[in-house]
């Protein structure tokens, strides 16, 4: 394996990322009333998932000085 390491072509990985983002901007705005009935939920059910997310930084390890 040539090069830094890099599973994917930095090419490829963006071209993925804008045709997600397009398709994504396209579902969001067809199906309008349909995301945003779902808006307060999506938010409630994001809350745990970045609590977990977020503590896997921490470590592990607590030092007392």
């Amino acid at each position: 394996m040539k090069g830094n390491g890099a599973w994917w072509p930095p090419s490829a990985v963006g071209a993925l990322l804008g045709f997600a983002a397009i398709a994504g901007f396209f579902l969001l705005i067809e199906h309008r009333a349909h995301a945003l009935e779902w808006l307060p939920w999506a938010i409630l059910l994001a809350c745990p998932l970045l609590h977990l997310l977020m503590h896997r930084g921490h470590g592990g390890g607590h030092r007392h000085d």
